[in-house]
């Protein structure tokens, strides 16, 4: 085809003055003419130079005043691809738009049963198990607790497990498997302070005092060794003591440690610091370095009557006649705790006669405590066991030759009764001479801050 006579013949110039219209582009050339402009345009379209970045082409173009060749730079930016027509279906919610559906775990509980109640499929169990070391934590649920679920169209996407106020776990969907994270919340631990005077019983001054029941018990121990709180408090006895308090965005969770603590006691001050060693063992001393702790507790109930003491001769509200008492009694409510007086072995444990249902504790080789009346004994402690000072072993009864709820307390030495609330108990191991310099250093700086409490709230005080 002769393209050049086409072009003539269409494109001819007119002669000057001409006022006839230019004819008409043949309908074939119109044909020829939009089939060249929809190629170029869809080569343009989907040329692989139009990228997310632009790029920079260079060319060249004559100058018309200078016939030299001048150089251009034309910005080259991609073109858009068109949207598509119509409603595109929307992508599944991501896991923080769905809703949790929260569970109780309930007695006998495991996740499986909780899977199967949620119409989970056991394939995302064993994902959910498997993800990392966090998925372990799930099967070791606890009546009482809590699991949160996000869940789309029976397919697991997440799970939320507060495993205490300080640590909680989320498992999350990553395709078919789970990621699992374990999330500290930092707690704040704040130092305070508090102080008192006694005028009935410790319990009820410390309470008074704003001391919750943990403090008011750990204070107790702490002096229990040189003080018994059953029978020596007297009423104008003092205590003071520093602690520690914990926090959770600003809100209190519990109580912390006791730092150092002081107890006045008919006339005799007694003062306390909490030291912990390289080990990580944590102790009260003496500002001196001695243990607070002795080898024997001597009490073994805690802030309970006496209702009879050792004696060579009383009378038996159930046999009707004298006999000696070679224990004391401490009335005390059924199933009040009953603690080892010291580390030691059960050595029996079962019904002993007129005692009831009785433990017997073997400490060294000379001294035994017996524990007497129990209502039952404490599972897991049976003959041949070992227990720690502290150790519940039973529950305050009436069991045997008793007439109301109380605990009958013995200590033998070689055989013999003493009384437990005069025999000198043997002190525990003091502060290994490595620690002194250390504890030295800090025991003084928590008895002063102690000591400038006491001084504020009595300025307090006096100001009232």
């Amino acid at each position: 085809m002769n393209y050049s006579s086409y072009l003539n013949r269409d494109y001819k110039p007119h002669a000057a003055g001409d006022t006839k219209r230019p004819p008409r582009l043949h309908r074939k050339h119109l044909h020829l003419l939009a089939i060249f402009s929809v190629t170029a345009g869809l080569v343009a379209l989907f040329s692989p130079s139009h990228d997310a970045e632009a790029t920079r082409q260079i060319t060249q173009q004559a100058s018309p005043a200078s016939g030299q060749v001048a150089r251009e730079e034309i910005l080259d930016l991609p073109l858009p691809l068109p949207q598509q027509l119509g409603k595109s279906r929307s992508e599944p919610r991501q896991p923080q738009d769905l809703p949790w559906k929260s569970v109780t775990v309930r007695s006998g509980d495991s996740l499986s049963l909780i899977f199967s109640r949620l119409e989970l499929s056991p394939q995302q169990l064993h994902a959910v198990v498997e993800a990392d070391e966090g998925g372990k934590l799930l099967t070791a649920l606890r009546p009482g607790q809590k699991l949160h679920f996000q869940i789309e169209e029976n397919t697991l996407q997440a799970i939320k497990y507060i495993i205490s106020p300080e640590r909680s776990l989320y498992v999350t969907r990553k395709g078919e498997s789970f990621n699992s994270n374990v999330i500290e919340h930092p707690v704040e631990i704040r130092l305070t302070h508090a102080s008192g005077g006694i005028d009935s019983s410790l319990y009820q001054s410390g309470s008074e005092a704003g001391l919750s029941d943990n403090i008011i018990m750990e204070l107790a121990n702490i002096f229990g060794w040189d003080v018994d709180f059953a029978l020596d408090i007297r009423k104008g006895d003092q205590f003071a003591l520093l602690f520690e308090e914990h926090y959770l965005d600003g809100d209190k969770l519990r109580d912390g440690k006791i730092l150092a603590a002081e107890f006045t006691n008919r006339g005799n001050t007694y003062r306390a610091v909490l030291f912990t060693n390289a080990e990580g063992q944590s102790q009260y001393y003496s500002p001196e370095g001695k243990s607070m702790r002795k080898a024997f507790l001597r009490s073994p109930v805690d802030f309970h009557r006496i209702s009879s003491k050792f004696t060579r001769e009383r009378y038996h509200p159930v046999l009707g006649k004298k006999r000696p008492h070679r224990g004391v009694d401490y009335a005390a409510a059924t199933g009040t705790p009953i603690k080892a007086a010291g580390d030691g072995k059960v050595i029996f444990r079962g019904v002993k006669g007129g005692y009831g249902r009785t433990v017997v504790l073997q400490h060294g080789g000379s001294i035994t405590t017996l524990y007497a009346h129990l209502s039952n004994f404490r599972r897991g402690v049976g003959n041949g066991s070992r227990v720690k000072q502290g150790q519940v072993i039973g529950y305050v009864g009436q069991s045997g030759l008793a007439t109301g709820p109380h605990l009958h307390y013995e200590f033998r030495i070689n055989g013999a009764h003493r009384n437990p609330l005069t025999v000198k108990l043997p002190d525990a191991e003091p502060l290994p001479a490595k620690y002194r310099e250390e504890f030295a250093q800090q025991s003084g700086q928590l008895l002063a801050q102690l000591d400038l409490f006491k001084r504020v709230q009595l300025a307090e005080a006096g100001e009232q």
